[in-house]
């Protein structure tokens, strides 16, 4: 399948316009050559041992046999389960790869105690799990390593043949993994976790799970030779302008999955764009959208639609399929992980900023691991409606008293050029209707509404919501346990850790000026239906 882009209104005028000065400066040669200068002096440092991606395919290749050799072992041993403990890029990557492939991934990227026991009592005696962590100390794929080999042990099962364990070599997981005598990929250390989805980190999960990993890094591999070369055609650089070009910026990006032949892409693609641009105040933002939704029909002057489709050439051959004005995209999974890369990287360049760090993102682990230390008491809610916990971080509640009122005071801080960021820490495996929150309140608020599971977009679109434009405002959902899960070793359970991971984000929000919504579900089945009742 060919890769192919279609656009219209802004967008292409913003093609004709950016794409020649990125040929003229040569900046698609430089990527491929892994030019560190490209994103201006304050970003080298961190470019010169970032651009490992661009080189992927090749060095991924060799990963290939080891990977199916476990697969065959772990099978020949009835072995046939894969979870995965990974957060931002390390799950994500795997969760699009594994759905459009059609193989089962059970991805566990929460610290949600329900979702956790959901996944420990799936398949416990035929389940590999498989701990991804490029820095090698992420708090919540430790806890889920430590929970899992104490049932592995519990059920008489050598943890040592059931974990393995993707991370940079020389981390202090690389190290603790192999004393242990756990099975270790490393991952190629010049990748950054958002762009590592060809590597390790997005290899070996998915090629455990049955994926055909061969014909992913061919469909790479078919466009690297496009992305390489300094030409108008150049569809990296087409796309990069597209998104990041316009004049004046139209700097959200409404991502929509209207093909049949990728699954879950915008998800991929909302952490890698909102981490690597969202910083300095500046930064695109990713509105996952279903193709029904509300902000479709609002005519919104600063969102730019971007839809992912079967042949992005067919839709514009009849009046009524045309999308004015929108960016069409089509392509095979494996050329669209490295163009989106790539056009991501180049919207740094166009945008002024170094896509590749992450530089707020640290501020909420900080926060959280603080109040875990300290484990203060709850802050006294504002008010309880309907069993549901209202509580605040800045002062807009007025004499708000019940949740249809809560939520239109925080709505009433709402600019015209914001948005509303919909925050869930709950169990998205036993309330995934939660979801259905983020047309709602799109409709109500006629702005673009992201929606996200805690704690997993804290390594992901966390660090817009901090260092990008100060025009968002925050709905946090968080839910009391039904059951909670002691961490082995450590002196909180998972239900503290969700709880501080929380609280520590809110009040790093509350410390950039951004207003948070805090709605505590005690009872959460009995609390939905007043909480879609308040958003309607």
């Amino acid at each position: 399948m060919s890769f192919k882009i279609h656009v219209t209104g802004a967008a292409e005028e913003a093609v004709k316009t950016v794409v020649p000065q990125l040929v003229a400066d040569l900046v698609a040669s430089g990527i491929t050559a892994q030019d560190p200068a490209l994103w201006g002096p304050d970003a080298e440092a961190e470019a010169s041992k970032r651009l490992g991606w661009t080189e992927a395919v090749a060095i991924s290749r060799p990963l290939v046999p080891e990977i199916v050799a476990l697969r065959d072992e772990l099978r020949s041993k009835g072995v046939d389960h894969i979870v995965l403990g990974g957060m931002g890029g390390s799950s994500l990557a795997p969760e699009v790869i594994t759905r459009t492939a059609g193989y089962e991934l059970t991805v566990l990227d929460s610290t949600e105690p329900g979702q956790v026991l959901s996944a420990l009592r799936d398949r416990l005696e035929t389940t590999a799990l498989v701990i991804s962590s490029k820095s090698g100390s992420t708090l919540e794929t430790d806890s889920q390593r430590r929970v899992y080999e104490k049932w592995f042990t519990d059920a008489g099962i050598d943890p040592r043949e059931r974990i393995v364990v993707v991370t940079d070599p020389g981390s202090p997981l690389d190290a603790s993994a192999r004393e242990a005598g756990y099975r270790v990929f490393n991952a190629d250390p010049n990748v950054g976790g958002r762009y590592s989805a060809l590597t390790a980190f997005g290899l070996v999960p998915s090629g455990l799970a049955g994926v055909d990993l061969e014909e992913l890094l061919e469909e790479a591999e078919t466009i690297s030779l496009e992305l390489a070369i300094d030409d108008p055609t150049n569809p990296g650089l087409i796309l990069a302008a597209a998104i990041a070009g316009t004049n004046p910026l139209k700097d959200k990006l409404g991502l929509i999955a209207d093909g049949t032949h990728i699954v879950g892409f915008p998800d991929w693609a909302e952490q890698l764009i909102a981490e690597s641009t969202g910083k300095q105040g500046t930064g695109l933002l990713p509105v996952v959208l279903d193709p029904l939704a509300p902000e479709l029909s609002e005519n919104l002057s600063d969102l730019q639609i971007v839809r992912l489709v079967d042949n992005a050439e067919a839709h514009h051959l009849f009046p009524s399929n045309r999308h004015e004005g929108e960016i069409l995209v089509s392509g095979s999974l494996g050329a669209q992980i490295l163009v989106w890369e790539f056009a991501t990287a180049v919207a740094g360049r166009l945008l002024g900023i170094n896509p590749f760090d992450q530089p707020d993102v640290e501020a909420a682990k900080v926060a959280a691991r603080s109040l875990l230390d300290n484990r203060p008491e709850p802050a006294t809610p504002a008010f309880v409606a309907d069993g549901v916990e209202v509580r605040t971080v800045g002062d807009f509640l007025g004499d708000a008293s019940a949740l249809d009122a809560a939520v239109d005071a925080l709505l009433a801080q709402l600019g015209p050029d914001g948005y509303v960021s919909i925050q869930a820490y709950v169990d998205r495996v036993a309330l995934p209707q939660l979801a259905g929150l983020r047309d709602l309140l799109a409709a109500k608020a006629k702005r673009p509404v992201t929606f996200g599971w805690g704690p997993r977009f804290l390594h992901s679109t966390g660090q817009f919501h901090k260092g990008g434009p100060a025009v968002g405002v925050f709905l946090q959902i968080t839910a009391q346990a039904t059951e909670d899960l002691e961490i082995p070793g450590r002196p909180f359970t998972f239900g503290q850790l969700i709880q501080a991971q929380a609280a520590g984000d809110a009040s790093v929000l509350g410390e950039h000026g951004r207003p948070v919504l805090t709605l505590n579900l005690t009872d959460p089945e009995a609390n939905l239906v007043p909480l879609f009742e308040a958003l309607n």
